[in-house]
């Protein structure tokens, strides 16, 4: 069975950084895995994505070059690392692996997964 344990989130200030962790346990089907976030009254997006395989990566366009996904293969951890946050940013997020997919690759057109955490909320205020 999977498991996905996450920490960090918090609240921070416009321009300020925040990183969240996420340890994975268990076999999953693909290798994908990455973060989701869901606003109030919004849907939920995708942020940003890895490959365990290869480490290959993906990003949403409002967080890309402010967002750094990684990961800590020995450790089986996933990591957030955000950077110059904006209140637009605040939201619940949450770790997913075993993503669900419609393109030819799990990173490729990919739309939610199979398991997830429990979202740690980040608040950002201006």
């Amino acid at each position: 069975q999977v498991q996905l344990e996450e920490s960090g989130g918090g609240s921070v200030q416009a321009g300020g950084s925040l990183r969240l962790s996420c340890l994975v346990s268990g076999s999953t089907y693909n290798s994908c895995r990455g973060w989701f976030r869901q606003a109030p009254g919004k849907e939920r997006e995708g942020v940003a994505a890895i490959d365990n395989d290869d480490g290959r990566t993906t990003y949403a366009a409002s967080v890309k070059g402010r967002f750094t996904i990684s990961k800590d293969s020995a450790k089986n951890i996933l990591y957030l690392e955000m950077n110059n946050l904006k209140p637009e940013d605040t939201a619940m997020y949450y770790c997913a692996a075993d993503f669900r997919y419609s393109g030819a690759w799990c990173l490729d057109n990919y739309y939610g997964a199979n398991f997830w955490g429990q979202g740690p909320q980040v608040t950002v205020s201006s």
